[in-house]
């Protein structure tokens, strides 16, 4: 690692010793690494772990769509230019191979040794279309002549036909033929269909074939008259980072459609997954017409793509799962008498903090939606959607059913929210075709906040009520994210959340707010402030729960914090480029992960100890520069006693985990936190929540 040289006070304490951080894509690989360790986990569930083998292929599969991407051009842009820890984008390109080739092998292994064989055990078997007997073999040949060969598409390469576009993420079989006439070798390119099962069964139902080897058995049908010589898979991964540089582009909606059109044509390649098996010859041809190096070339012995395992998890083998947790539904929230509860009138008694998944999405953030789009006193809802399940959803429905009935409906939909902009596209025109006035954020920064905005008319007054969280208000990730939500009828928080969607939909130069934190104009301030008066106080004391700690100058401010004396706790469950434990610098810093069944993703910070009293947050912004400079981000202060209370408690329960956490070390290495192992944090906290649902207002009730 590079030295740094600095005249601030975080360089003087530090030097000589090596950057003071860590590079953030081996940072990204070693979360990655810790997916992987729970697929390794013969304490699980085996299609838990199966499930776990999946999202490591998902969370490799985005690395390279946009960190190895964004890394390739640098190589070819500036190329000298060092990260913050002091690498040259070629070094990280280097050092990020190693850990990748030693992850796969452990992913290939994992499955080939362990998860196989125990699933064959189990009655799931996967078996090679080669090895079956006459009656299976016909099987599949039916199979593919009725459901498989009408969709297939062979795609020659010669003289005549160009070597075709390879999409992102395709699974593909290239073919060499011989042309029994002209005896010349010929390749073609056959793509595996994704939108067909990943996996055939056979007859029996417990095993199962590689859809690919189906169709490999069949490649004679497929190039009649000609000599099939060989095959081989093959799986490219391209650049997938959406770039919409026009800052002043009138039509976002369309500059985003023709972004979306421009990268399906032309994003660059920047992995190639081949078989041993692949030739010389085809592998020469594949690199040359993807413009790949050998360093872009990944060689796997057994499946490509092992993500496509989750279709075994969709299995109804609820031996082989986790046991499903039902979330509870909060209290003040409860049905009384079979009848919705009145959230409204919940919120007159105070604000209502709510845990997902643990507490209910659907009886919580959708119930508020619902009663507010079906109430007569509701005079406008506005509300932003980031990463949504699609115009079917029930908030969708609500929000269309509430323009119906003349209510002013507001809807900013983020476009640019990576991988869900398609999706996104369909869901902003159906909802202005129902009525609602849409709004597509701003060019230059992505809307990330999530907040909900209610008008309501009470007598003479107005009032407003308001919810704002870490997650999405998508229903299918609020099952498996772990996320927090504040619901408030707070006059002040009202007030700013319409200062919020002024600034969104509207043209307002705001820059004040009352209590809310917004990006880019006071979060990046307010949060450094916050951490300096700790760094002033005598008993200064931080606890920071995100998903990502990189921004540089938030790094410095914790470190200076530690050197005054300041004791640090951070919950970073992905990427960390703050170093702990480094004498003089950082000894009072601790950094902790926690990797679960559900994805830890709520961001909580705590400022202050127990004897002066402390200021609590929650809110959507990770401590990246992107989201403090770059995107739109709503962190709301949590003032009620009670819920401070509750958010003490589940950050007390985080640091106590001994179960699910992962300590990392002043070297950049994560180790398991030792212990007993009695405190599984997600455990608990289904605990807590179905111990609330039982509470005195839930028997009252």
């Amino acid at each position: 690692m590079a030295t740094r040289v600095r005249s601030d006070p975080v360089a003087k304490a530090a030097e000589p010793t090596p950057s003071i951080y860590l590079n953030r894509e081996l940072s990204r690989l070693a979360y990655d690494e810790r997916v992987l360790a729970r697929c390794e986990d013969g304490s699980l569930p085996l299609l838990e772990r199966v499930r776990f083998l999946h999202h490591f292929s998902a969370n490799l599969d985005d690395f390279f769509q946009v960190r190895v991407a964004g890394l390739k051009e640098q190589v070819g842009a500036v190329p000298g230019v060092a990260s913050q820890d002091g690498l040259t984008p070629s070094e990280q390109l280097r050092n990020i191979r190693r850990r990748v080739e030693a992850l796969c092998a452990r992913q290939q292994r994992v499955w080939a040794e362990e998860l196989a064989p125990q699933l064959a055990e189990a009655g799931i078997r996967i078996v090679a279309a080669g090895n079956l007997a006459r009656r299976d073999s016909d099987f599949l040949a039916a199979f593919f002549k009725e459901r498989i060969f009408p969709v297939l598409t062979p795609l020659a390469v010669d003289p005549g036909h160009p070597f075709p576009y390879i999409s992102n993420l395709s699974l593909n079989l290239a073919v060499m033929v011989r042309d029994p006439l002209r005896r010349q070798d010929r390749f073609a390119r056959l793509k595996v269909p994704p939108l067909l099962a990943r996996f055939v069964p056979l007859p029996d139902g417990q095993r199962f074939v590689p859809l690919e080897q189906v169709i490999a058995t069949q490649l004679q049908s497929l190039f009649p008259g000609m000599e099939v010589l060989s095959h081989t898979q093959f799986r490219v991964t391209r650049d997938n980072d959406l770039d919409v540089v026009d800052s002043e582009a009138e039509d976002l909606l369309l500059t985003i459609q023709t972004e979306l059109l421009r990268q399906r044509r032309r994003a660059q390649a920047v992995r190639l997954e081949v078989q041993p098996d692949v030739s010389a010859e085809v592998l020469e041809l594949l690199t040359r017409e993807l413009e790949l190096g050998p360093a872009d070339v990944y060689s796997a012995a057994g499946l490509l793509d092992l993500g496509g395992l989750d279709m075994l998890v969709e299995l109804d083998r609820p031996d082989l799962k986790v046991a499903p947790r039902p979330p509870a539904v909060p209290p003040q929230l409860a049905d009384v008498d079979g009848r919705p509860a009145d959230i409204f009138g919940a919120l007159e008694t105070g604000d209502i903090l709510v845990h997902h998944p643990y507490e209910s999405f659907s009886a919580s953030v959708e119930a508020f939606i619902r009663q507010a789009a079906a109430d007569p006193h509701v005079l406008a809802i506005k509300q932003t959607l980031y990463r949504t399940s699609g115009p079917a959803s029930p908030i969708a429905r609500a929000l269309a059913g509430a323009a119906e009935a003349g209510k002013q409906v507001v809807a900013l939909i983020e476009l640019k929210a990576r991988g869900d902009e398609q999706a996104n596209i369909a869901w902003a025109q159906a909802l202005e075709q129902a009525g609602v006035d849409v709004v597509y954020g701003l060019v230059g920064l992505k809307t990330h906040a999530k907040v909900t905005m209610v008008v309501r008319q009470e007598g003479a007054h107005i009032r407003r009520y308001v919810h704002i969280a870490t997650g999405n208000y998508n229903p299918s990730t609020a099952l498996g994210y772990e996320d927090l939500g504040l619901l408030s009828a707070d006059a002040d928080l009202g007030a700013d959340v319409a200062d919020l969607f002024n600034l969104l939909t509207g043209y307002s130069r705001q820059r004040r707010y009352r209590r809310l934190l917004v990006a880019p104009i006071t979060l990046r301030a307010g949060i450094l402030k916050l951490i300096r008066d700790e760094a002033a106080a005598p008993d200064g004391r931080i606890v920071i729960k995100v998903n990502n700690l990189v921004d540089p100058g938030i790094i410095d401010a914790l470190y200076q914090a530690a050197q005054a004396g300041t004791e640090i706790d951070l919950l970073v469950r992905s990427v960390c480029a703050l170093r702990p434990g480094v004498p003089g610098l950082s000894d009072r810093v601790r950094v902790r992960s926690l990797v679960g069944h559900y994805l830890e993703h709520s961001r909580i910070f705590r400022f202050g100890s127990d004897r002066r009293g402390a200021q609590w947050f929650i809110g959507s912004a990770d401590m990246m520069d992107r989201n403090l400079d770059r995107r739109v981000e709503a962190v709301v202060p949590v003032s009620d006693p009670g819920l401070q209370a509750r958010l003490d408690e589940i950050i007390a329960i985080e640091l106590a985990d001994d179960r699910l956490a992962w300590q990392l070390g002043s070297g950049g290495d994560w180790k398991r936190v030792g212990g007993p192992g009695r405190t599984d944090a997600q455990q608990r906290f289904a605990e807590l929540a179905a111990e609330r649902s039982r509470g005195p207002l839930a028997a009252a009730d």
